[in-house]
């Protein structure tokens, strides 16, 4: 029985042992064949750490045979960090058939950083042309002003290229819209003559372009091309318009801040002209009272008081005597 049940345990493990042989063997010989270097510990290992052994072993043979130098184990690591192996690994092959340098832990970084390694190694190929300002921002054109005044409407493409040693830490495609969208409104600021622009656009082009907007970015700008301009509103003007409308509603209530000072000091006059009309009334009732005291103390005689009222009388004749000759002679010359 003891026999027996050896006999048993050692087919058992022989069974175990062909079924992990056979299902190991295939890939094995696929590995040796196109000198991988891959072993049979290797792939039983790959199992054991819960790892896409077939998907490695597939990977590596094509990152070999394409000339790229890459460890199992770094394949192994990308894979246990959650990285997309078949992506990173068709980048890498895309981009060192490119002529472009770009290490598998590059690449890895890349693509772990959230990034899309195969798109940026296609954007390096290929460059990619960028709207500004975006669409999809919802403003359509860049509006700047020169300096006489006259607003321009400017829609710029820019094209880039990635920057595959920039891409991890640098920044994206929004940076290179706003900082080429700033550099483009400063250009246009500086311009004299609207019509300087209209003639040459490409003078936006030049000034932009040297003032190295891709600093600290992942793309490289290749060129940047105007590719609409059209004239806007004469905003200098329609500022000197509302300038000249504020300062007349200035000047108009400075004028009627003036007018309403001339009624203010006008009614002023009037009750001090008013305040002396009394005070000449106060003056002549205290007249019969002096003349009274006068009579009283004997300074005034009864002959002096008469000589006084004839004086007063001759002197009231004189007057209607020349204002009834001078109304006589305007009736004359009116008659004549």
């Amino acid at each position: 029985m003891i026999i027996i049940v050896v006999a048993l345990v050692a087919a058992l493990i022989f069974v175990v042992f062909l079924f992990l042989f056979f299902s190991f063997i295939r890939l094995w010989i696929q590995a040796l064949l196109t000198k991988a270097d891959i072993g049979i510990g290797s792939l039983v290992g790959m199992k054991l750490r819960n790892v896409d052994y077939a998907m490695i072993v597939r990977q590596k043979i094509a990152l070999v045979q394409a000339g790229v130098r890459v460890t199992t184990g770094e394949l192994e690591s990308h894979f246990l960090a959650r990285g997309n192996v078949p992506k990173t690994a068709t980048a890498v092959i895309a981009a060192h058939k490119a002529g472009l340098d770009l290490p598998w832990r590059t690449a890895a970084a890349i693509d772990l950083a959230g990034r899309d390694v195969l798109e940026a190694v296609r954007t390096s190929v290929n460059p990619k042309v960028i709207d500004c300002p975006d669409p999809a921002k919802g403003k359509q054109f860049l509006d700047a002003v020169c300096r006489n005044g006259i607003q321009l409407l400017a829609k710029a493409r820019v094209t880039v290229r990635t920057k595959l040693e920039r891409l991890v830490g640098g920044a994206t495609e929004e940076t290179i819209i706003a900082r080429v969208g700033e550099g483009i409104v400063k250009a246009i600021g500086s311009a004299h003559d609207h019509k300087e622009v209209l003639a040459n656009p490409g003078m936006i082009s030049q000034t932009v372009l040297h003032n190295a907007l891709d600093a600290q970015t992942a793309f490289e700008i290749v060129s940047i091309d105007i590719a609409h301009i059209e004239v806007g509103e004469n905003i200098g003007a329609k500022l000197q318009a509302d300038q000249a409308a504020a300062d007349l509603r200035v000047a108009q209530a400075e004028a009627e801040k003036r007018r309403a000072a001339a009624v203010a000091r006008e009614q002023e006059m009037r009750a001090l002209v008013e305040e002396n009309r009394a005070k000449v009334v106060e003056a002549e009732a205290q007249v019969p009272q002096a003349i009274a005291d006068a009579f009283q103390k004997g300074n005034l005689g009864v002959m002096d008081f008469y000589n006084m009222k004839n004086v007063q009388s001759d002197t009231l004749m004189r007057n209607n005597i020349a204002t009834m000759t001078g109304g006589a002679e305007g009736q004359s010359g009116s008659g004549r």
